[in-house]
């Protein structure tokens, strides 16, 4: 019985060492042990540890300054949102915009138009006038429907006269652009020309050639003065469209001009007229 006892107890200080030398494992795994004797007791260890941190309360100085870093922030976030608000595009902006020249129809007609140029600060007769309407993609001359304006306006990012006035520059540098300029002066043909006219007549065509090559083309003046006195009424659109081939590739002096070419009556009759003109 003696003997048994006394195993008993061996068993359970054996368990108990166990149980300390796991935990020991487990907490020196983790870096939560420190490296002390072996006679070190635990509460040694306590005694070394440092004491909690008071909080420092906050003075009167430091809760202003939270305080106007705070509105600073609430101040910056709304300075930017109201700049984000102007600088984005609004349809409902764009829409207001086109009902002040369009009234309560769903197109801005001639009045409206005249107001719209004078606002803008261009007048009608501006090329500027006719790569807007190239941009809007306008069907007919001296009006935009809704459609046109919303989509044209919208590519553009133009909703106000303000933003339509800083954009001016930008539609006069497109026709600087060879390829650009090619589809708004063949854009101009049907732009300028009566619906239920397949030609363009000569009055017309004669303002629009010179409104795009009156300043770039130095035989504009001459060729204006041949229209004047040919036979022609109107003006078809391959004959329109040979005009500016033949403006672009043709020495002033017509020296590299090939009668034999597949160029349209029109053009030989004027190169014929100018040579004659030249002799005489």
């Amino acid at each position: 019985m003696h003997s048994d006892a006394a195993n008993l107890q061996l068993n359970s200080h054996l368990t108990t060492l166990a149980s300390i030398h796991k935990i020991h494992h487990t907490l020196h795994r983790l870096n939560l042990t420190e490296d002390v004797g072996q006679d070190s007791h635990p509460s040694a260890c306590c005694s070394r540890a440092m004491p909690p941190r008071k909080k420092r309360r906050p003075s009167a100085g430091d809760d202003m300054s939270a305080k106007k870093s705070r509105q600073d922030s609430v101040f910056r976030k709304h300075e930017t949102s109201q700049i984000r608000e102007e600088e984005t595009f609004s349809s409902k902006r764009c829409l207001e915009w086109f009902y002040e020249y369009a009234g309560c129809d769903d197109v801005v007609g001639p009045e409206g138009m005249e107001k719209f140029c004078e606002d803008i600060g261009v007048e009608p007769e501006n090329v500027v006038m006719l790569v807007l309407a190239w941009k809007l993609d306008a069907q007919s001359m001296g009006y935009f429907t809704l459609q046109e304006w919303l989509r044209g306006m919208g590519s553009l990012q133009c909703d106000s006269t303000e933003r339509l006035r800083n954009s001016l520059d930008y539609l006069r540098s497109v026709l600087n652009d060879s390829t650009s300029f090619k589809l708004i002066y063949r854009y101009a043909f049907d732009f300028a020309r009566e619906k239920d006219q397949r030609s363009l007549d000569l009055n017309t065509a004669k303002c629009m050639l010179g409104l795009l090559l009156g300043k770039t083309w130095p035989l504009f003046p001459v060729f204006n003065q041949f229209l004047e006195q040919s036979k022609y009424k109107v003006i078809n659109k391959d004959q329109w469209c040979n005009v500016l081939e033949f403006s672009r590739t043709i020495n002033l002096d017509l020296s590299n001009y090939d009668e034999d070419g597949a160029w349209p009556v029109l053009l030989d009759e004027f190169v014929e007229w100018y040579k004659e003109r030249q002799m005489s």
